[in-house]
């Protein structure tokens, strides 16, 4: 946890409150607080502050906030992800929240087992944001969208995404044209399922306007190729 994340009512007076327990015990496991010590604090969909302990209990710890600080700019993406295992999902969440997603859309496709959409964790996506927030110093928690077709969402949905200014990559071993390097500007990138899309899939993307691209001959999981491809499109060096 390298920032401490508060709902807005939780800063409504001239002093902050931490209630929550897994915070709370977080703070005095690892960081042994105490009053007087500084702690960086976000309060969500807002800004971030350093911030300074004033009273300190075993399940509540109150804050006075001393300056406003800069929140980490969003990546100007949005990524599309064929609906992994349950416990791929966890990690797929929280990563992609901590290195700055802007936009996450979950998608059906042929290898998607469709019982990935009765998992718990679905219920659960926001807490991994919280996480995922926690981890990276964010504020802003990215857009998240489900789409149990494949078929009308490509369709339907996907064209309205893309534009010359914002094109669409979606991820796929077997084209020889290479995913792009260092971009400066926005796009949406498409990622499949284990196992990869099928076929008919790749050409109803490439159909309604995505480019299909390789990131080589290696085939990558998904929570292995999501920060590979970013780091790759966003490299400023």
């Amino acid at each position: 946890m390298n920032i401490v994340l508060l709902d807005p009512r939780q800063t409504q007076a001239e002093t902050w409150t931490i209630s929550s327990k897994r915070q709370v015990e977080h703070l005095h496991k690892h960081l042994a607080a105490k009053v007087g010590d500084t702690l960086k604090v976000g309060v969500r969909g807002a800004s971030r502050y350093l911030t300074e302990i004033v009273d300190i209990s075993e399940h509540t710890i109150l804050l006075r906030p001393i300056q406003e600080e800069p929140v980490p700019a969003k990546l100007p993406v949005t990524l599309i992800v064929a609906l992994p295992r349950p416990k791929v999902l966890r990690r797929l969440i929280m990563d992609a929240v901590t290195l700055g997603v802007e936009k996450l859309i979950l998608i059906h496709s042929y290898r998607v087992d469709k019982s990935y959409w009765q998992s718990p964790f679905l219920q659960q996506i926001d807490h991994y944001i919280t996480l995922g927030l926690e981890q990276a110093g964010d504020t802003i928690a990215p857009q998240i969208e489900l789409y149990k077709r494949f078929k009308p969402f490509v369709e339907d949905v996907l064209p309205s995404f893309i534009t010359p200014q914002n094109p669409a990559y979606v991820a796929h071993p077997y084209t020889e044209q290479k995913m792009p390097f260092a971009i400066d500007h926005s796009c949406t990138v498409i990622i499949g399922p284990e196992g990869g899309f099928i076929p008919y899939e790749v050409d109803l993307l490439i159909k309604n306007g995505c480019q299909a691209v390789s990131l080589g001959n290696r085939i990558l999981r998904t929570e292995t190729a999501i920060p590979y491809v970013l780091g790759r499109l966003f490299s400023t060096s």
